[in-house]
């Protein structure tokens, strides 16, 4: 049973996932994520039920546009494939749980923020503040899903959202524009998420994993040295993974002081 509730749970990401493109897609150009239904961005033809089935449709057209046969961008593909193996992994970490429902919602939170600010460089206010909203709902609730490092509660969770927002403004007034204002939302949102301590956490990693991306571009060659990069995306992983593992972490770091 559980290897089918998998199946299942990852079919359910892999058809979330094509939603997630739609938002991707929509959100940044102020369209409607339902109105009008999907369509060849070139052509502009209505996609029949047989191109949007998620991954495989992909892979049966090669990557092209059944009418038109212009390139469909491979972001499509690889976000719904992503979606279905993290379903799979939810599932298979919380099992059929209230935890696995909340965990799945921020997952989809942070994809989209995650792939809008890597090609657009925006952190867009429609994502963050319902984002945010939900976050302090969810405060309300029993959260067994969590551990001991985090305690539940609107208290906690304003604690948390406050700190990241407070840390964030003072690197954005400090850099004078080199950090931008929808980081500094992320970042309030992701302390609402994690509460406090584990928003410290999420910070420290995202700021380290930003640091690692920066240093291999400009090895590679492949950046600028005063190009900036977007932030968001790492804060995103950083919160996903505190949310994930932030107490287990915290526990090993303590363990060797």
């Amino acid at each position: 049973m559980e290897i089918l509730g998998i199946f299942l749970f990852a079919l359910l990401g892999l058809v979330v996932g094509s939603f997630l493109n739609v938002c991707i897609d929509r959100l940044p150009r102020n369209e409607s994520i339902v109105n009008p239904p999907s369509h060849c961005p070139v052509c502009q033809h209505k996609l029949a039920v047989k191109d949007l089935i998620p991954v495989f449709s992909y892979l049966r057209l090669r990557g092209r546009c059944r009418y038109c046969q212009a390139a469909i961008p491979r972001r499509l593909f690889w976000v719904e494939l992503a979606t279905g193996l993290i379903f799979a992994f939810l599932y298979w970490h919380y099992g059929l749980s209230v935890g696995l429902g909340v965990m799945a919602f921020y997952a989809c939170l942070f994809i989209i923020i995650f792939v809008i600010d890597l090609e657009h460089g925006l952190i867009l206010n429609k994502v963050v503040y319902p984002g945010m909203v939900v976050a302090l709902l969810l405060a309300l609730l029993p959260q067994p899903w969590l551990t001991q490092w985090i305690v539940t509660g609107i208290a906690n969770a304003a604690l948390g959202g406050g700190i990241g927002f407070g840390i964030f403004l003072l690197i954005a007034i400090a850099s004078r524009g080199g950090m931008g204002w929808g980081d500094v939302k992320l970042a309030a949102l992701i302390g609402l998420a994690t509460g406090f301590p584990l928003v410290i956490l999420a910070i420290i990693m995202g700021a380290i994993l930003g640091g690692i991306a920066a240093v291999a571009l400009v090895i590679a060659k492949r950046r600028k040295r005063r190009q900036t990069i977007p932030f968001g995306p790492f804060l995103a992983v950083a919160a996903m993974v505190t949310l994930l593992w932030g107490s287990n972490i915290l526990n090993w770091y303590l363990g060797l002081m």
